[in-house]
């Protein structure tokens, strides 16, 4: 779901981003009252209690029962209504697999370019393994008799952050999100996605932010493509990073990257870790649980 890049807005220097949004009152939304007799929960409400796991459970499994284009994107992306049979849900479905020697796109060329939807597959099982829980639940299934990424489609949007910057939407809480812009872009610089836009930045009723479409991440470079990018960090984060070894981070997506793809994310992470412990407790944080 690809839309218009235009990510320098939402990868301000926080101090802009947090004056332009103090300028601003916050809209909290308002609170529906509740009922004495509450009503059987619909598909959607059932959909939204289920765990990271239940979803990849249902994703991998559920029949087909629908289909018609996302509303956005380039690369074919297709929007999949799914039943087990208690429970009907959308994904958002790519096959796209593409590499070349040279591509020029809208940020210049590019040398050894992929889009691919192993690197969806690949970028939420980073997350997982990292617990962000920022980017919706997402396995590998066969579409139309190729493999693709089958992507839960994300409960109760309000909006991408391409629609909140146009209409100059202000946030309920600035810290909140501007710990949760932090955290997506270590994880863009960690994994060296170069497609990052407003409109695969995803945002709930709670204003939560869900990170989608990675399918041009985890490029060759071994140093960070923006090291500016990084402001703060979730200390629980930080120590998950140092963790990360070349057994864990190969159990966990070893199958959809290259040998050359795993090393030079390790190093991205070794820079992300050293930036951070040399800023020291002051560009620590702790957030909320989502």
């Amino acid at each position: 779901m690809r839309a218009p890049s235009s990510f320098r807005p939402v990868m301000a220097s926080v101090p802009i981003l947090a004056a332009w949004l103090a300028a601003h009152s916050a809209v909290p939304s308002a609170q529906a009252p509740t009922l004495s007799t509450p009503a059987a929960p619909s598909p959607a409400v059932a959909a939204t209690s289920l765990d990271f796991e239940a979803r990849e459970k249902f994703l991998a499994s559920a029949r087909i029962i629908k289909e018609k284009p996302a509303p956005k994107g380039t690369t074919n992306t297709r929007r999949l209504t799914l039943s087990d049979g208690s429970l009907t849900h959308d994904a958002s479905v790519q096959t796209i697999d593409e590499a070349k020697a040279v591509f020029q796109g809208t940020q210049g060329t590019e040398l050894n370019f992929k889009d691919s939807w192993r690197f969806n597959v690949a970028a939420y099982r980073i997350d997982r393994l990292l617990a962000i829980g920022m980017i919706p639940a997402t396995v590998e299934r066969d579409f139309n008799g190729k493999p693709g990424s089958f992507t839960w489609w994300v409960d109760d949007v309000l909006m991408d952050e391409q629609e909140r910057y146009r209409q100059k939407r202000v946030v309920p809480d600035t810290n909140d999100w501007n710990q949760q812009m932090w955290i997506t872009r270590l994880f863009d610089q960690l994994i060296a996605n170069v497609d990052r836009n407003l409109g695969n930045l995803l945002i709930d009723k709670a204003y939560n932010i869900w990170m989608i479409d990675h399918s041009r991440a985890f490029r060759l470079n071994k140093d960070l493509r923006s090291p500016g990018n990084l402001s703060r960090v979730d200390r629980v984060l930080l120590d998950r990073l140092r963790q990360v070894s070349r057994e864990s981070l190969s159990a966990a997506a070893g199958k959809y990257l290259t040998d050359g793809e795993v090393d030079a994310l390790l190093n991205r992470r070794d820079r992300i870790v050293a930036h951070f412990e040399q800023g020291g407790a002051p560009l620590l944080f702790d957030r909320r649980a989502r």
